[in-house]
């Protein structure tokens, strides 16, 4: 994706989820699928103590570089894992994953995800999620590596793996972006990074200033 793009879903993602990531010292963070180690970095700044996981042992060492460049390592732990077997040898206050289960496409392996994020909170423990999940599904905007699972089977899933839902703060995918992306890769390079920012430019009104919460 063009770096503007990536910035403005990192504007996005970083107002969505400014509320859910307020940690006081010392409490014990589990970031998933945490990549570079972005969030980690982040709320170990904050004075969090963090676990970082990823599947992929090149991402998990870049984490580590990264955390140490920024003087953060000494709250951070990383471990290379698969969600689906998650061990991390703790509960947690926050358990954090950030478009991690949109790319869990098997039905069975998504359960099973979401029942070890479950089993990784402490008593009073919050997961945190940001994730596509449009009100109706959008079929047309899936792949090979990404599914944008309808908020009806988030729910329905949460209450099967004995969690409780306390809020939802959401940001709903501009239309102008919903009817492009399955046109994207049809188009040529130049004409793509126009269109894409053409609907980027429209959706962010819609995307960063009218995100909306609400409590169910």
């Amino acid at each position: 994706m063009p770096a503007f793009y990536n910035r403005v879903i990192d504007l996005s993602q970083r107002l969505a989820l400014a509320p859910w990531l307020r940690v006081r010292p010392g409490a014990s963070v589990l970031d998933v699928g945490c990549g570079v180690g972005r969030w980690c970095r982040e709320l170990a700044r904050r004075g969090a103590r963090v676990t970082g996981v990823d599947f992929s042992p090149t991402m998990i060492a870049e984490a580590r570089r990264r955390a140490a460049a920024r003087g953060v390592l000494a709250r951070c732990r990383f471990l290379v894992q698969d969600l689906a077997h998650l061990d991390a040898g703790e509960k947690f206050d926050l358990v954090l994953g950030v478009t991690v289960l949109q790319h869990i496409l098997e039905p069975q392996a998504l359960r099973a995800a979401v029942r070890r994020l479950a089993d990784h909170l402490s008593e009073a423990g919050r997961l945190v999620l940001l994730e596509a999940a449009p009100e109706r599904s959008i079929g047309s905007c899936d792949s090979p590596i990404f599914q944008a699972r309808p908020r009806s089977d988030y729910l329905r899933l949460f209450a099967e793996c004995g969690l409780t839902l306390r809020a939802i703060r959401g940001v709903d995918p501009a239309p102008f972006k919903i009817w492009l992306w399955p046109h994207l890769p049809r188009l040529a390079g130049p004409v793509r990074t126009a269109a894409l920012a053409l609907a980027t430019f429209l959706s962010i009104p819609m995307d960063v200033l009218l995100g909306r919460r609400s409590v169910e």
